[in-house]
């Protein structure tokens, strides 16, 4: 049987035990094929539809809600019950082997899963230690004060030693509020500090689980850290790929040609993925050919550049990223060191 999880999802476990009651009763009454499948899009209510499926036995997919080809037209009717028909009429196809119809999503393990929210909250804490750090600038503009740089250590007696453009001490209310910002920053600066510790043990372990493993190999080579290394495995390697392919459109790295007719032309990459994992892969590209410049790969990139403009660089880079993010997955899932790479030297 097909059962279809709406987008809002099954709000607790009441109604999670109603749709196991309904399975059941369904695979009792359908002797000939008492296999239940049930289908449901990729969304943040249905985060916890999915394992609690898992964990008694259900097979579930879980689809790409925009890789379902809908009609259109400029209007469409549209209603829970035709989306509903829609989701499995597209699950009977990926089940008839068309798996081009949709894309599934990877669902990585719950302990993955919740490994991933120490690298998603040091980047919102890195974005929040510069909003603050450019509100105190800004404020100290607007009274002619420069040159004070709120991350150093001193940052408190250079606060009182501040004389605004007439020569005069900071206003009280202005050094007040200065010194409140002053205190949300250094509270982020060590909640930071506690994440980076957390992040480095992984590499101190001697019985890593599967992730650090690939987290220490990694780190092994020259021109990745550790923090590379960490996005690179939690954001992508820690799920499960068909291939390489796979991967890079789940990075969003892949092309999108449009050729119609007699018009081909190239709009870039589709974007549509995970937004860490390309930004990191893009930097890694750039550093790549620096810290590793006798690699196969850069060599590759440096006879397609040779002949080309600065924007031909940049967009090339986008391709050596996406080369460069399947031979990294590929050498901490299957050991496949990179041709040309160069490790670090042991410590």
């Amino acid at each position: 049987m097909l059962a279809c999880v709406g987008a809002e999802g099954l709000n607790g476990p009441p109604q999670w035990g109603n749709l196991l009651s309904t399975l059941a009763t369904a695979s009792q009454r359908q002797h000939d094929d008492p296999e239940n499948q049930p289908i449901t899009e990729a969304s943040y209510t249905n985060s916890l539809t999915f394992p609690w499926l898992t964990k008694h036995g259900v097979e579930t997919h879980v689809i790409q809600p925009s890789s379902v080809p809908v009609d259109r037209r400029a209007r469409r009717a549209k209603s829970d019950g035709i989306d509903a028909e829609l989701l499995l009429r597209t699950l009977l196809a990926w089940l008839r082997a068309e798996p081009r119809v949709c894309s599934m999503v990877p669902i990585p393990d719950e302990a993955d899963e919740d490994a991933r929210r120490l690298v998603r909250e040091r980047s919102e804490l890195i974005k929040e230690r510069i909003k603050l750090v450019n509100r105190i600038g800004a404020m100290l503009a607007t009274l002619g004060v420069a040159e004070y740089n709120p991350m150093k250590r001193n940052r408190r007696q250079r606060l009182e030693e501040l004389r605004t453009a007439l020569g005069e001490r900071l206003p009280t209310h202005a050094r007040a509020k200065v010194a409140r910002m002053l205190d949300r920053l250094e509270l982020v600066l060590e909640q930071i500090a506690e994440l980076e510790r957390q992040r480095d043990a992984v590499l101190d372990e001697d019985r890593p689980d599967k992730a650090g493993e690939m987290i220490q190999q990694l780190a092994g080579l020259r021109g990745i850290g550790v923090q590379s290394a960490t996005v690179l495995v939690r954001e992508g390697f820690v799920r499960a790929f068909a291939n390489g392919k796979a991967l890079g459109s789940y990075a969003g790295l892949t092309a999108t040609p449009y050729s119609s007719g007699g018009v081909e032309r190239e709009q870039g990459i589709g974007k549509a993925g995970n937004a860490r994992l390309r930004t990191m892969m893009v930097e890694l590209a750039w550093i790549w050919q620096r810290y590793q410049p006798d690699s196969a790969q850069v060599r590759w990139f440096r006879d397609r550049i040779s002949s080309t403009g600065r924007r031909m660089r940049k967009v090339m880079v986008v391709a050596l990223a996406r080369k460069r993010l399947i031979a990294l997955w590929r050498f901490a899932t299957h050991g496949v060191v990179p041709e040309g790479a160069v490790m670090k030297p042991a410590s």
